[in-house]
C-alpha cells in the first residue's frame, strides 16, 4: 500500500515528461515568418517556412523572423547648409527579405532596425539637410523625403527593403520658424502687387490698342466718304425706317425744308 502513491507520483511525473518532451518536438511558423531552428547555438544555413516543422527536443529553439512589412519611428537631428539645428521625426517601412533572414539573425539577432536602419537613415538625412538651408528644408519636405530615402536604400543595400519613409514632423527654432512665416507672408504680398501692376498694365495696354482701333476705323471712314461724297446718302438710304423726315438737309445748296409727318397733314 505505502508504494502505491510513490508509483502514481512517478508515474506522473513520467507522464508530464513524455508530454512535454513531445510537445517540444514539433512547432508552428504562422503566416508572414520564416522559423531558424537553433541547435546548441548552432544556426542552420536554411530557414523553415510556414507551417508544420520538427525540432530535436530540448535541445533545439525555433526563432521566428516577419517578414512582413514594419513600421518603426525615429527620431533624428540634423544641421541645415546654415548651421541650423533640425529636429525631424520620421516613419520607416521596411520589411526582412526572405534571402537575407539567416544573415539578418546572425549578424542583427533578428532585429536589425536599432543597428542597421536607423543608423543609416540618420546618415542619409544629414547628407540630405546639409544641402539645404533650414528655409528650403521646410518648404521642401518632399524632396528631402525623397533624398533621404534614396540615399537610405544605398546605404543599406539589398540586405533589407526599405519600402518608404514619411516625415511627419520638421522642428526648427520659434525664432527661426517666425522669421520664415514672415518672409513667406512678404513674399505673397510682394507676388500680390506684382499681379495687381500687371493687371493695371494690361488693361492700360487694351485700352491704348481699343482706342487705336478706333481710331483707325474713324481714319478710314473719313477717308471713304471724301472719295465717294453719295456714300452718305447711301449710308442714310441703308438706315431709313420708312418714315418721311421732318428736315431735308439743304448740304447741296437747297433751303431747309419741313415735310408733313403724315398724309393728312398733307390734305
Amino acid at each position: 500500500m505505502p508504494s502505491n502513491p510513490i508509483k502514481l507520483i512517478i508515474s506522473g511525473v513520467v507522464a508530464l515528461f513524455t508530454l512535454s518532451f513531445v510537445s517540444s518536438s514539433f512547432y508552428i511558423i504562422e503566416p508572414g515568418e520564416r522559423g531558424i531552428v537553433v541547435t546548441l547555438g548552432k544556426v542552420p544555413i536554411t530557414f523553415s517556412s510556414e507551417g508544420l516543422g520538427f525540432k530535436t527536443p530540448m535541445i533545439s529553439d525555433v526563432v521566428r523572423v516577419s517578414i512582413r512589412q514594419q513600421t518603426q519611428e525615429l527620431q533624428a537631428s540634423a544641421f541645415s547648409s546654415d548651421l541650423q539645428q533640425i529636429n525631424v521625426r520620421l516613419k520607416i517601412l521596411y520589411r526582412v527579405p526572405e534571402a537575407s533572414v539567416i544573415a539578418i539573425f546572425q549578424q542583427y539577432a533578428g532585429n536589425p532596425f536599432d543597428s542597421l536602419i536607423a543608423p543609416r537613415v540618420q546618415e542619409a538625412l544629414k547628407e540630405v539637410t546639409a544641402l539645404e538651408s533650414a528655409e528650403g528644408i521646410a518648404r521642401k519636405r518632399e524632396v528631402v523625403k525623397a533624398k533621404t530615402l534614396e540615399f537610405a536604400k544605398q546605404k543599406v543595400g539589398s540586405m533589407l527593403y526599405i519600402e518608404d519613409i514619411v516625415i511627419e514632423n520638421i522642428a526648427l527654432s520659434q525664432d527661426l520658424e517666425n522669421a520664415i512665416e514672415a518672409k513667406m507672408v512678404q513674399e505673397q504680398e510682394a507676388e500680390k502687387a506684382k499681379f495687381t501692376q500687371q493687371k493695371a498694365e494690361i488693361e492700360a495696354q487694351t485700352a491704348v490698342i481699343r482706342a487705336e482701333g478706333e481710331a483707325k476705323a474713324i481714319s478710314v471712314r473719313g477717308a471713304a466718304i471724301r472719295a465717294n461724297p453719295g456714300l452718305i446718302d447711301l449710308m442714310i438710304a441703308e438706315k431709313w425706317d420708312g418714315h418721311t423726315p421732318l428736315v431735308v438737309d439743304s448740304a447741296k445748296g437747297g433751303a431747309n425744308i419741313l415735310l408733313p409727318i403724315s398724309s393728312k397733314e398733307l390734305r
